[in-house]
C-alpha cells in the first residue's frame, strides 16, 4: 500500500529468459533483448539489474519477493504466456498454478493463456486452464509462430479467433485480454499491433470485457476512440509504471490522449499493471502516487472538453478499485487476508534493499551497469 492507496498489479509473469528455453534462437533472443532494454538504465541506479541477473529463469518465491517483500505491491494477478517461441510460453502455465498455490492471499488470480494457431488444442488448453487455474479471464498475443515462421492474426477473425471467446464465455469467462502496441519480434507485423480490430468484437460480443495490454504505448488516438466508444474495452497499463518513472511528461501525454475523446471518465477504464519482473516495481509506484498533471499539457488537453486534475481517487481506481470491481474482487477481504500474511510488514519498517530477497542475486557491492 502506498499512501493508503492499495496496489493490485494486473499482470506479472515469471519470464524464463534462458537460451535453452528458446524455441526459435533468433526470435527468443529478440525478446528477451527486448524485456532487458525496457528496463534498462533506471534514474535510480539501485534500481538497476546487471544482464546476467536479468536475463534468467525467474522463480516463483523471487517474484513473490520482489512484488510483496520489496515494493507496495499488495496483490497480484499472474499471466501465463503461450509465445511458441519459448519452450515453456515465455511464462509458465505451472508457474501461474504455483504462485497461486503457494501465495493465495497475494497472488488474486491468474489469466489462461493460449495460442490460437494451435486450433482445438487451443480450446482444450483453455479448459485445462480453466480446471487448473480458475482464470479471472483469457490472454492473447496478435502474433505467434507456426513452426517456421511468425504468424499474425486479427482479434475479428471469426474463423480463427471467435471460437476461442465463445469457449471462454461457455466455461464462464468474462475478460479477453490482448497484448497490443508493443511489437514482439523483429519481423513484420503489419496492423496485428494496432487494437482497432477490438471495435467488431467488443461489438459483436458485447457480455465479454476486452483489456488492451501495453494500450496507449502507440495507436493512441484509435485506442481513445475505442474507450470512448465501447463500455466493454479498457487498458491494462502494462509497462506504463517504466515511463512515469522515467519520463513523467510522456506518461501524462500518454494518459491525457487515452482521455482525449471520452474525457477524465476515462480514467475509470484503465488499471496498473507492471508485468511483474520486467523492471523493479517500486519506483514506479512512488513516482505515480505523486503525479500530478502538469498545468501546461491540461489547458490544451480534451478533444470535445477540458480535462480536469488527476485526483487520489483516480489513483485508487487505477491502482486497484478499477481491476477489483470488473473482477468482484472484495479489497477489503484481500486486506483482511494480506494483514498478517509472510510479506506483511510493520508500519514504517524500510523495505529491504532492492533486489536483496531474491535467490539468486550475489554480492552487489560494486553498482549493477547495464550494457
Amino acid at each position: 500500500m502506498i499512501k493508503d492507496f492499495l496496489v493490485l498489479d494486473a499482470v506479472t509473469h515469471a519470464y524464463n529468459h534462458l537460451p535453452g528455453n528458446w524455441e526459435d534462437p533468433v526470435l527468443g533472443h529478440a525478446m528477451v533483448e527486448l524485456a532487458y532494454h525496457l528496463a534498462a538504465d533506471p534514474p535510480d541506479r539501485k534500481y538497476a539489474m546487471k544482464r546476467e541477473e536479468y536475463l534468467v529463469d525467474w522463480q516463483v518465491p523471487d517474484v513473490a519477493n520482489l512484488l510483496f517483500r520489496e515494493s507496495d505491491t499488495d496483490l497480484a494477478v499472474m499471466h501465463p504466456l503461450a509465445i511458441a517461441s519459448f519452450k515453456d510460453g515465455y511464462s509458465s502455465v505451472a508457474k501461474a498454478a504455483e504462485a497461486l498455490e503457494r501465495y493465495p492471499t497475494r497472488f488474486v488470480g491468474a489469466y489462461a493463456c493460449v495460442d490460437p494457431l494451435r486450433g482445438a488444442d487451443a480450446l482444450g488448453a483453455i479448459e485445462e486452464q480453466v480446471d487448473l487455474l480458475n482464470p479471472l479471464g483469457l490472454k492473447l498475443y496478435p502474433t505467434s509462430w507456426d513452426g517456421t515462421q511468425p504468424v499474425s492474426w486479427r482479434m475479428d477473425d471469426p474463423k480463427l479467433i471467435y471460437p476461442l471467446y465463445e469457449k471462454a464465455q461457455k466455461l464462464g469467462l468474462r475478460h479477453v485480454a490482448v497484448h497490443k502496441a508493443v511489437p514482439i519480434g523483429p519481423f513484420p507485423v503489419g496492423d496485428a499491433y494496432n487494437p482497432s480490430d477490438i471495435e467488431n468484437a467488443a461489438g459483436d460480443f458485447p457480455d465479454l470485457n476486452f483489456e488492451i495490454v501495453h494500450g496507449g504505448l502507440a495507436f493512441l488516438e484509435e485506442t481513445a476512440w475505442l474507450l470512448a466508444r465501447f463500455g466493454n474495452i479498457f487498458v491494462n497499463m502494462e509497462i506504463q509504471n517504466i515511463i512515469v518513472e522515467r519520463r513523467p511528461r510522456a506518461f501524462a501525454e500518454i494518459l491525457l490522449g487515452l482521455c482525449r475523446v471520452g474525457g477524465a471518465d476515462m480514467l475509470d477504464r484503465l488499471f496498473w499493471g507492471s508485468g511483474g519482473t520486467l523492471h523493479h516495481p517500486q519506483p514506479g509506484l512512488e513516482a505515480f502516487a505523486d503525479f500530478h498533471f502538469p498545468e501546461d499539457l491540461l489547458e490544451s488537453a480534451g478533444l470535445f472538453k477540458p480535462i480536469r486534475q488527476i485526483t487520489d481517487q483516480d489513483k485508487a481506481n487505477m491502482l486497484a478499485g478499477t481491476f477489483a470491481r470488473l473482477h468482484e474482487i472484495d479489497l477489503d477481504a484481500c486486506r483482511r487476508r494480506i494483514a498478517d500474511d509472510e510479506f506483511a510488514r510493520p508500519q514504517g519498517t524500510p523495505f529491504p534493499e532492492p533486489y536483496s530477497t531474491l535467490s539468486f542475486i550475489g554480492d552487489r557491492s560494486e553498482a549493477p551497469v547495464h550494457a
